[in-house]
């Protein structure tokens, strides 16, 4: 299967092959490390890679996704015997004793996982710059970044390693390399995607596991299979009524889209991310949309809403940081940890429990103003990312000069739109819908809906996907381009 061919297919576009017998599951799996191996070098997405004999997963199976080639972040979903190193020095060599729920499911889903991709160091920031493995450069353009915290997943996904992949996101993780890279980024509800059965919540519900995609179709697909708690899970809401899949054949009808095109932090969107903004605004009224401008009450002060989150960031950050402490011998020092993540542990080891309660009794208040915001709309829209994607070494440029709570703040004016959906538990998604006519960068427009209504999203993007089609658009790093004879 030549890189071209391989490349031209979304995830269920493979699996169909598969299922016909067009093509073995051992040929696209060469394939996609063939992908790997040509453009990895240039843009550091895949941390580590393996054989795809040495993961039985989807070569011979029914499901959805089976023998389609996949990548998982090196966070929060552990693979039996697979190393997880959190992109930090201090935690390489730290190896999974058993699957995670999640990871169950996707070898269900028979996806075929070749590796793991790169991340910031535990998370805690939206650029993937890690000193443990290097910058991960964005297809698009390798002198900008790819974002983060999965921006190994979204670079590798965009420069076609394979057609999804694992992502995580606490903060606008799934959805800010998704706009980086221009990719389809759905974040979950709270509680949609199991996070058992080692954790409970990751970050105190802020936290949520799903994927990066080039099309719709195969995150709709991919969630159809994972979703679902299991046993012990801290939350329970209801599965959808149907398959995802199938609301992409529904109309989303005419929905009350709000506009919300600066963030709250008093801040101004760069004019061609709002100038992007407006123009998608009206392809929705196009569509039959009523769209007005917003700015949504976060029931709180912007300040309040970035100390609250500083609290739940760091100290949980700190915690983990003793485990693997514990678990290596390693001790947190400058030679272990970066600087913002120094700052971000010796802040967290500081944040009383009464602070972290407090801070919970702010999430309790976005939540509730988020829920009485979409009684009177279907969906906000807002640009994903305020700016371009900055260039590599800007964004940690001084990291150095900052402590835990200054690190948090700096995370948050770099992508002040997305933390809201995780603080409120509520879905949102990126859709790359933009590029950038100067620079050929994408911009993402992100789309947030009310508590549990993945469906309105998944019908909003497939209608936008063909009203305003993205999948042809190829980053100049692009494994399809790449010549194996």
């Amino acid at each position: 299967m030549k890189l071209a061919e391989y490349a031209s297919f979304d995830g269920v576009g493979l699996h169909n092959l598969i299922s016909r017998g067009e093509v073995s599951a051992a040929e696209v799996a060469s394939a996609a490390l063939n992908a790997l191996e040509a453009v990895n070098p240039e843009i550091n997405a895949v941390i580590e890679h393996w054989p795809a004999e040495e993961d039985p997963t989807g070569c011979a199976g029914n499901g959805p996704l089976s023998g389609v080639p996949f990548l998982i972040k090196d966070l929060g979903v552990a693979m039996k015997g697979r190393r997880c190193e959190l992109g930090s020095r201090m935690a390489q060599g730290l190896v999974a004793r058993e699957d995670s729920n999640l990871m169950g499911r996707f070898r269900q889903a028979g996806l075929v996982t070749l590796g793991r991709t790169t991340m910031p160091e535990l998370a805690v920031s939206t650029t993937t710059e890690a000193r443990a493995c290097g910058p991960t450069r964005n297809p698009w353009n390798l002198e900008r970044g790819a974002g983060g915290s999965s921006g190994g997943a979204a670079a590798a996904v965009a420069a076609g390693i394979v057609p999804l992949a694992h992502a995580t996101d606490g903060g606008g993780s799934i959805r800010v390399p998704a706009a980086c890279n221009g990719l389809f980024g759905l974040k979950p509800t709270r509680g949609r995607v199991s996070n058992g059965p080692a954790v409970d919540e990751v970050w105190n519900g802020l936290g949520v596991h799903f994927a990066v995609s080039r099309s719709v179709r195969d995150s709709a697909v991919l969630l159809d299979a994972v979703h679902g708690g299991g046993i012990g899970e801290p939350y329970h809401i209801p599965s959808p009524a149907g398959s995802y899949l199938s609301e992409l054949r529904q109309s989303p009808g005419r929905l009350r889209v709000g506009l919300m095109l600066h963030p709250l932090n008093g801040a101004r969107t760069t004019p061609v991310v709002a100038q992007a903004m407006l123009d998608i605004a009206r392809h929705l009224e196009s569509l039959g949309h009523h769209v007005e401008h917003v700015a949504p009450d976060l029931g709180v002060s912007w300040d309040a809403f970035v100390h609250a989150n500083a609290q739940i960031w760091t100290a949980n950050a700190a915690l983990r940081i003793n485990a693997i402490s514990s678990a290596t011998g390693r001790a947190a020092t400058a030679e272990m940890l970066e600087p913002a993540t120094l700052a971000v542990y010796e802040y967290g080891n500081r944040v009383s429990g009464t602070s972290l309660l407090e801070a919970l009794q702010v999430r309790n208040t976005v939540a509730r103003a988020g829920g009485r915001f979409f009684q009177g709309y279907d969906i906000v829209l807002s640009p994903t990312l305020a700016d371009l994607p900055p260039r590599i070494g800007e964004y940690n440029r001084d990291q150095a000069t900052m402590d835990g709570l200054a690190w948090i703040a700096h995370v948050f004016r770099q992508s002040p739109f997305t933390a809201w959906a995780n603080v409120a538990g509520l879905p949102a998604m990126s859709v790359p819908l933009s590029l950038d006519a100067a620079t050929g960068l994408p911009i993402g427009a992100q789309f947030g809906a009310g508590f549990g209504r993945e469906d309105i999203l998944f019908r909003l993007a497939a209608q936008l996907e063909e009203a305003m089609p993205w999948h042809g658009r190829r980053p100049p790093v692009w494994a399809g381009a790449r010549c194996t004879d």
